[in-house]
C-alpha cells in the first residue's frame, strides 16, 4: 500500500478525532473522570486558538513578511481583537445583552473580510506592500476565527445546558460539500469553474455539492433541533461558500507562489489549507445568526 495514503489517512483521521473532542460533549465526558475542572468550552475555545496561531504563523510565512516592523504586529494586534471576542464568549456575550455597538462593530468587521476577499482578487498587487499583507493576515485569519466563538451556546449555570453542536455541523456540513461536490464533479463534471485558480472544480459539481448538502442539512434541522437557525439555509450558505473558501486559498498560494500554507498535517498541507472552506463559512453563517435574531 502507497506509503503516502496511510500517512494523510492516519493524519486525517486524527484531525477528525481532534475535531469531534474539541466541538463536541465528548469531549469534556472524556476529560471528566481525571481533569473535571476542564469544561467542553475550555476545549474548544483552545482549539480555536491553536487554530488561530498557526494559521497567523503559516499566513506570515506564505505571504513572505519581511524581517520588519510589521510582521511583528501581526500577534499584538490579532491578540488584542481576539480578547475582545473571548471576553465575551466566556460572559455569554454572543447570546445575552447584544447592543447596538456589538452590532455595528460586527458587521464592519465582516465588511472587512469582504473587502480583504476583494483585495485579493482584484488588487492582488497592494498585498505585496509590508502594510497589505498586515491587514489582510489579521483579517483573514484572526476575525474568523474569532467569530467562530460566537456559534456554540453554553452555560456555566446551567449544567442541563451541554455546549451545542453548531461548529461541528458546520464541520460536518463543509467536509460533506466537498465531498458532494468532488464526487459530482469526478463523474458528471464538463464545465470549469475556475481553471486558473483551481483547474478540478467544475459548476456541475458545484451543484451537485449544493443539492446534497441541502439535504444533509434537512437532515441535521429534522434530528438537532436545539441547534440555532436553520440547517436547510446553513446547508445552502455552506455548500455556495465553501468552494469560495478553497479559491480564496488557492488564490493567496498562487500570488504568493507557495504550494502549501505549511505541513502541520501530514499529507494535507497546513491549517489554512485544511480550514480554508471553515474560514470564510464561519462569518457568513454568523452573519445569518445576527440576521436571524434581528429578525
Amino acid at each position: 500500500m502507497d506509503k503516502n495514503f496511510i500517512q494523510r489517512t492516519i493524519s486525517a483521521l486524527v484531525y477528525v478525532l481532534v475535531i469531534v473532542i474539541c466541538t463536541t460533549p465528548l469531549g469534556e465526558n472524556l476529560f471528566s473522570s481525571f481533569l473535571p475542572e476542564v469544561k467542553q468550552q475550555h476545549l474548544f475555545y483552545g482549539l480555536i486558538t491553536f487554530f488561530l496561531v498557526v494559521g497567523l504563523y503559516e499566513c506570515i510565512r506564505l505571504m513572505k513578511f519581511d524581517n520588519g516592523i510589521y510582521k511583528w504586529l501581526v500577534f499584538p494586534i490579532a491578540a488584542i481583537i481576539y480578547y475582545r471576542f473571548t471576553k465575551r464568549f466566556f460572559q455569554h456575550d454572543f447570546l445575552n445583552g447584544y447592543s447596538i455597538n456589538n452590532y455595528f462593530s460586527e458587521m464592519l468587521a465582516l465588511g472587512l473580510i469582504v473587502i480583504a476577499v476583494v483585495t485579493l482578487f482584484k488588487y492582488s498587487r497592494e498585498l505585496y506592500f509590508e502594510n497589505g499583507k498586515l491587514i489582510f493576515t489579521v483579517v483573514y485569519v484572526t476575525l474568523p476565527f474569532a467569530f467562530s466563538l460566537g456559534l456554540p451556546k453554553f452555560s456555566t449555570l446551567d449544567s442541563s445546558k451541554t455546549f451545542t453542536l453548531e461548529v461541528f455541523m458546520l464541520f460536518v456540513l463543509i467536509w460533506s460539500s466537498d465531498t458532494f461536490a468532488y464526487l459530482t464533479g469526478k463523474f458528471f463534471g464538463k464545465h470549469k469553474m475556475a481553471p486558473r485558480i483551481s483547474p478540478k472544480k467544475t459548476w456541475e459539481g458545484f451543484a451537485g455539492g449544493v443539492v446534497l448538502t441541502l439535504i444533509l442539512g434537512f437532515f441535521v434541522e429534522q434530528y438537532f433541533p436545539e441547534l440555532r437557525g436553520n440547517w436547510m439555509i446553513i446547508g445552502f450558505l455552506v455548500s455556495v461558500f465553501a468552494p469560495l473558501g478553497d479559491l480564496v486559498e488557492s488564490q493567496l498560494k498562487r500570488s504568493f507562489a507557495v504550494k502549501d500554507s505549511g505541513n502541520i498535517i501530514p499529507g494535507h498541507g497546513g491549517v489554512l489549507d485544511r480550514l480554508d472552506s471553515f474560514i470564510i463559512c464561519v462569518p457568513v453563517v454568523y452573519l445569518y445568526f445576527i440576521l436571524e435574531k434581528l429578525v
